[in-house]
């Protein structure tokens, strides 16, 4: 079974529900796809070695043999490429790989050479639960690429669960994208309510089941209890606003490692997302 967990907006306790859910469980895995900013290791602690070097293909052009056919500049899609009166532009960060103008090229003017983006990396030799990250170049922003190129580690024989950026932009459409289950992280202030809404409507276009979990709870209103209610939205779990989690937090210590009996509630999250996709299935849905 393939979970992410997602949220509208940062700081609502992604990452923390990610942690503890997947070392609740057992023969996990663990992806950090917030491959811009990676933190999920900070709580392990794990000794990380690169698995694979991801690459993008680029065009590198020869001017002498461009005639300046427009050919390439009109096919990019993304404005790669800029043909002006005696030579074609090319811009590295706007190129997306699709090799196009390559093929395009009537005067084979154009080669392709590879690009660094970013790494893959995961925890040396045996570790529970099994983890791998992505991690962004300085100044990148094919984000995308990199969490398309973690998710290729995905072990289909074991549980995976993928802690997406925040937000609601492409590198988080990325991540849910193939999953079986969708967690929305939220909590019940003006701002995580708003952004809830946002997640909800993008995780209900790419038709991706999904449930939420309430973190701070009592923090804030009920707002989020009611619209989901209203929309029939289950609620998988409410971590309250409680002082020693936020205090194991600050520590780098996942809350399950030091509370044992939030090791039933996660596995109880767990059981609850089998139910419900086995409800969907049963339903034909």
């Amino acid at each position: 079974m393939k979970i992410v967990i997602a949220s509208g907006k940062g700081g609502t306790g992604k990452t923390t529900v990610s942690l503890n859910l997947a070392l609740a469980l057992s023969d996990v895995q663990l992806f950090d796809c917030d491959v811009e900013e990676p933190n999920c290791n900070l709580f392990l602690g794990f000794e990380l070695e690169k698995v694979e070097d991801v690459v993008c293909s680029v065009p590198v052009i020869n001017q002498e043999r461009c005639s300046i056919c427009w050919q390439c500049s009109d096919f990019c899609r993304y404005n790669a490429l800029a043909a002006l009166p005696d030579r074609v532009l090319f811009f590295p960060s706007l190129c997306h790989g699709c090799g196009g103008c390559t093929i395009l090229c009537p005067e084979k003017a154009i080669q392709e050479s590879q690009r660094s983006l970013g790494v893959i990396e995961k925890a040396k030799g045996e570790s529970s639960p099994e983890f791998y990250r992505g991690l962004l170049n300085i100044g990148e922003t094919m984000t995308s690429a990199v969490i398309k190129a973690l998710k290729k580690h995905i072990d289909d024989r074991k549980i995976a669960i993928l802690d997406a950026p925040p937000g609601t932009a492409c590198p988080v459409v990325t991540s849910i994208e193939g999953m079986n289950y969708c967690v929305l992280v939220t909590e019940s202030t003006p701002f995580g309510f708003y952004d809830l809404r946002l997640a909800v409507d993008v995780v209900r276009a790419i038709k991706v089941p999904f449930g939420v979990i309430i973190n701070r709870y009592g923090l804030g209103d009920s707002r989020v209890e009611e619209y989901c209610k209203a929309e029939g939205i289950p609620v998988l779990l409410k971590i309250p606003n409680d002082r020693k989690i936020a205090e194991l937090y600050s520590k780098g210590i996942p809350f399950v490692r030091e509370m044992p009996e939030w090791n039933e509630r996660f596995l109880s999250v767990f059981e609850a997302i089998k139910l419900q996709l086995a409800g969907k299935e049963e339903a034909g849905i």
